[in-house]
């Protein structure tokens, strides 16, 4: 069992870790400021810039299929990326993707969707949670109901991320309530303009999601995404791609907090020693080192099996479940450790603590995991031990 990455993946993992120190990283100030006034963290000039500057380089598309000009790298290399795009909270992200679930697209949808999302002259939106259906997506309300050679929509989602700046959105709706989840529930790729609208909704963090009300929206019926009835199916083929890029992402970002709170512990001195010599800060430290790696392992994990073609759901949910409470102990332990300091707005650690708090709410929240974990071993599905 070799645990070495290979040269191709340290490359990747150095390039980006590069270019976000140098191009992303001396950004932060900005975003802070922005995002202190009531404004988004950065103009999306400034962030299609970026994507230009790293496409420059080879970074475009990370894992979007060759057929569509991507660098199709896998998944354990997405994870690696999203590690190191974890280390600062500038909302970046590379360019050149799209949503899984939209490569189930036709041929006449892809040129009006899929492609010119990957280029980047479209935004989506993933539209599923409901005021009455978080967790419970199956439990949807909003319907579709076929007219002649239209669908009419009506219903409301919530938490919608992208769900302001999106010209488009895959709508999940029931289309045939006898049926039930798995067999009534459908896709619509439903652009803004057929009538939709959308509200910011105000969260404790920066991420203001939308809400989104459909009254009577009339879609035509050519954009049905996939099977009438398997729209079900696509959102949880959705929700577990990116399952574990949330404990990805919190490894970088709580390496990041580490490393801050090793140089203020050797900085501070009360009562004539460092911090750093105070045995509670050093178990602070040392619990923060072995819960991140323990993260790192069962992630990189869940993407390898993804890149071998196994079922990697009950692995996803291991990494999501751990990964984030990792995240949201490793930074309150660095905001104690600074103290007073690590409370005000002079540090970003008070941006992230706000940040992390969301990783065990979204994509499946730490109850939905550990009924998902309990449930596989309960039935036999997957066994303590078995690798």
């Amino acid at each position: 069992m070799d645990f070495r990455l290979s040269s191709e993946e340290r490359m990747i993992r150095d390039t980006v870790r590069e270019f976000v120190a140098r191009e992303v990283m001396p950004l932060e100030p900005e975003v802070l400021k922005n995002e202190r006034e009531g404004r988004p963290g950065l103009p999306l000039e400034t962030l299609k810039a970026l994507q230009a500057r790293a496409r420059a380089i080879g970074f475009w598309g990370i894992n979007t299929p060759d057929k569509y000009g991507g660098a199709h790298l896998g998944a354990l290399a997405l994870a690696m990326t999203y590690e190191e795009l974890g280390r600062t909270f500038v909302p970046f992200q590379f360019g050149g993707s799209a949503d899984n679930i939209l490569y189930a697209c036709n041929p006449e949808q892809e040129k009006r969707y899929l492609i010119p999302t990957i280029e980047g002259k479209r935004r989506s939106c993933f539209a599923l949670t409901e005021p009455g259906a978080g967790s419970d997506a199956g439990n949807i309300r909003t319907t579709a109901i076929k007219q002649g050679r239209e669908w009419v929509i009506n219903g409301e989602k919530i938490f919608i991320t992208n769900g302001n700046e999106a010209d488009f959105a895959m709508v999940f709706a029931v289309t045939d309530k006898a049926r039930g989840p798995h067999g009534g529930i459908s896709c619509f790729l439903v652009d803004r303009e057929m009538g939709w609208r959308s509200t910011a909704i105000p969260t404790m963090g920066d991420w203001d999601p939308g809400q989104l009300v459909f009254e009577n929206v009339r879609v035509p019926e050519e954009n049905l995404l996939g099977e009438e009835g398997r729209g079900f199916d696509l959102a949880m083929r959705w929700i577990g791609a990116a399952r574990w890029v949330i404990p990805a992402r919190a490894i970088g970002a709580a390496e990041r907090l580490v490393g801050m709170a090793l140089d203020y512990a050797k900085q501070r001195v009360t009562f004539g020693e460092p911090l750093a010599n105070r045995q509670a800060i050093q178990w602070m430290i040392a619990d923060s080192a072995v819960e991140i790696e323990a993260t790192r392992w069962m992630t990189y994990r869940a993407a390898w099996m993804e890149d071998q073609g196994l079922d990697n759901r009950h692995q996803a949910s291991l990494a999501k479940l751990y990964g984030a409470n990792m995240a949201n102990q490793v930074v309150d332990r660095v905001l104690q450790i600074h103290g007073g300091m690590g409370y005000t707005k002079e540090l970003p650690i008070e941006r992230w603590y706000r940040e992390m708090r969301l990783f065990r709410i979204f994509d499946g929240t730490d109850e939905i995991q550990r009924y998902i974990i309990a449930r596989n071993l309960l039935k036999g599905h997957v066994r303590l031990g078995d690798v």
